[in-house]
């Protein structure tokens, strides 16, 4: 059962070959027909190398597939692994507790993840991608990626699971409009959790950066029958727990992708498949202003020798970044 990561499927996505499990649109303008699986779709632009971008993870043709709906999230299953999508509109959101909206837009959409996952006896989130709306703009006295860091590690600890340690691989991007939406895979069996040594964990940031820290992993390995999966979160220029290179574009891609290099260290150090470099793995950049995209482009094709790399417009989760990146792993284990 191997799974992979496939590019430009459309809603007609032969099944002869394929069974997909879900997937993502990213573009400025939305899809004409949602496909038939779970599709997180974000609305922004795709700065290069093409104007919009499209996968799908898929197993192979002929896995049987089940699938379904469970408190606003889509979801597809075959075998151990799971992908599902949810949205949560703001405006719909009815708050308790004294939550903010997006606290509690998204400790709801954990909390119904989790319960979808206790439900399908698959209790192990590999990784997570979250997108909101205004992500470092301020509401109810406070920044909105640290609203949604308190929902998000409420719905953890509630959920029973770890908010320091064993934590999925992700991601936290802010784009210019749309509702909170979440997608993640899921399996049955844990990953392999990497952290940085040249960064304090993200689960251990000190409380000036918000009354609750971010609850993910630099990067985390996975194993599906035959195969090992590096999921690096997404990485920005931050050394210890402080912004470098504040307003030098250049200087933070590069010192990302240093992040990302001394992530892919450790990784290859418990690695069951061999050691990792910089250009094995397929890439996602987020750059702040589209202006900026020839200066990070340039540091990230010279340092990359070559491997593929979408680049997106977004906000990254501290006003003073201004890219972050993000990168994917997949290889066959040898009998």
């Amino acid at each position: 059962m191997s799974l992979s990561l496939l590019t430009s499927c459309s809603p007609t996505f032969s099944a002869d070959r394929h069974a997909v499990l879900g997937g993502a649109w990213v573009g400025a303008d939305l899809p004409a027909a949602r496909a038939p699986w779970p599709l997180q779709c974000l609305q922004t632009p795709v700065l290069a190398p093409q104007p919009l971008s499209q996968e799908c993870w898929a197993l192979p043709g002929g896995q049987p597939l089940s699938s379904g709906q469970s408190e606003g999230i889509a979801w597809r299953r075959g075998g151990d692994l799971l992908f599902g999508v949810i949205e949560i509109d703001e405006g719909s959101v009815t708050v308790q507790g004294g939550h903010t909206v997006l606290r509690q837009a998204a400790y709801d959409a954990y909390a119904r993840v989790f319960r979808l996952l206790d439900a399908q006896g698959l209790p192990h989130l590999w990784r997570v991608w979250n997108y909101m709306a205004d992500i470092n703009g301020e509401t109810d006295g406070m920044e909105r990626y640290r609203q949604f860091n308190m929902g998000r590690g409420d719905a953890f600890e509630d959920g029973a699971r770890s908010v320091i340690g064993r934590v999925p691989a992700a991601c936290a991007l802010g784009v210019a409009s749309g509702p909170l939406t979440v997608a993640f895979m899921a399996s049955s069996t844990p990953t392999v959790t990497i952290e940085n040594p040249r960064q304090v964990s993200a689960f251990f940031y000190p409380s000036h950066y918000g009354p609750r820290s971010p609850t993910f992993s630099r990067a985390a390995l996975a194993y599906p029958p035959g195969q090992e999966i590096l999921f690096v979160s997404g990485t920005a220029s931050i050394v210890g727990h402080q912004t470098v290179h504040a307003g030098d574009v250049r200087a933070q891609t590069a010192e990302s992708l240093d992040n990302v290099a001394a992530v892919l260290a450790e990784a290859s150090a418990k690695s069951r498949s061999g050691v990792f470099g910089l250009g094995d793995l397929g890439y996602r950049a987020y750059v702040r202003r589209p202006a900026d995209l020839d200066a990070v482009r340039s540091v990230v094709e010279r340092r990359v020798a070559g491997a593929p790399v979408v680049y997106v417009q977004a906000d990254v989760c501290r006003s003073d970044l201004l890219v972050e990146v993000e990168g994917l792993a997949l290889r066959t284990l040898s009998a």
